[in-house]
């Protein structure tokens, strides 16, 4: 064996040791109970059977045919396209005004990132406090210009809208702090050019700042798509999926289906739809976009 072989596999050897502990981690916690997850879904484990028997498809076939799935499908793909837009452009415009405000830019860099370093389950009390009806801050500020009182956790065509205008408080902070890294990185001599021609603001933004970050938006996008399907504490605070399950979002079903009506193949079945959907949605995202991205 010649001594750049050697050299080679002594270097690689080196990497796969540094790696090992992550995949270790990767393999215990992440592969292992994905490969679980996808085994137990064509067997049917509940109450009736302590013991999982296998039963194919059955669990996919009985998931299509229930209309409650069908309508936390429709639920969280709502939820999807009414949050991840609206967080991304203003997670976009919080970052740009942070990043130009002249005076406390440190203390308008806090307050936007500040809804973020809440926990969920405490956020969520406090826009139940804001939500409750009669006695919610919001219902009491209707109330001083005459109006009723307003339930929208209780009233199914609000409900939804309700959830998402606090998803997007509370994430917009979170995705300005990766547009403010992508303005770090754009040259400022674009904008220097572009001010000694006399570009105006909304050009500038056009044709130097919104195509540079790109990349960080096509990363942005991906990661709030994630969030929107992976949300469950606020629910079970808010509204527990209700009312008459026009709030409940896909994990959430996929939990109520796990720990409460203890059927772990339908939980894993409707897992492994979950997992497929992120994968087709996020994929689409990066082979749709990544072409259409100026990396450079």
């Amino acid at each position: 064996m010649s001594s750049s072989v050697r050299s080679t596999l002594k270097e690689n050897g080196f990497a796969w040791l540094l790696l090992l502990p992550s995949l270790v981690f990767l393999a215990l916690f992440t592969l292992y109970p994905m490969w679980k997850t996808g085994k137990i879904s064509f067997y049917q484990s509940d109450l009736a059977t302590p013991i999982p028997t296998f039963t194919g498809w059955d669990n996919y076939s009985r998931m299509l045919d229930d209309s409650v799935f069908r309508q936390v499908i429709g639920n969280n793909l709502w939820f999807a396209l009414a949050t991840v837009p609206a967080s991304i452009l203003l997670g976009m415009v919080m970052a740009i005004f942070a990043d130009k405000a002249i005076h406390a830019k440190s203390w308008v860099r806090i307050s936007f990132f500040y809804p973020n370093l809440i926990p969920m389950i405490a956020a969520a009390n406090v826009w139940l406090f804001i939500y409750t009806p009669q006695y919610g801050l919001l219902s009491r500020i209707t109330v001083w210009f005459n109006a009723e009182g307003m339930n929208l956790l209780g009233n199914p065509d609000t409900v939804m809208g309700a959830l998402a205008f606090m998803m997007i408080w509370k994430e917009a902070g979170y995705f300005m702090i990766f547009y403010l890294a992508g303005l770090q990185n754009i040259p400022k001599d674009l904008y220097e050019s572009a001010n000694v021609d006399g570009v105006s603001r909304f050009v500038v933004f056009r044709r130097i700042t919104f195509p540079l970050l790109m990349p960080t938006t096509l990363f942005v996008m991906i990661i709030a798509l994630t969030n929107s399907f992976k949300l469950v504490d606020h629910l079970w605070i808010m509204t527990k999926g209700g009312p008459d399950n026009s709030s409940s979002l896909l994990l959430f079903y996929i939990f109520e289906t796990a720990f409460s009506f203890y059927d772990q193949g339908m939980a894993g079945a409707l897992t492994v739809v979950m997992i497929g959907i992120l994968l087709i949605l996020s994929c689409a995202q990066f082979f749709g976009l990544d072409k259409r991205i100026h990396y450079r």
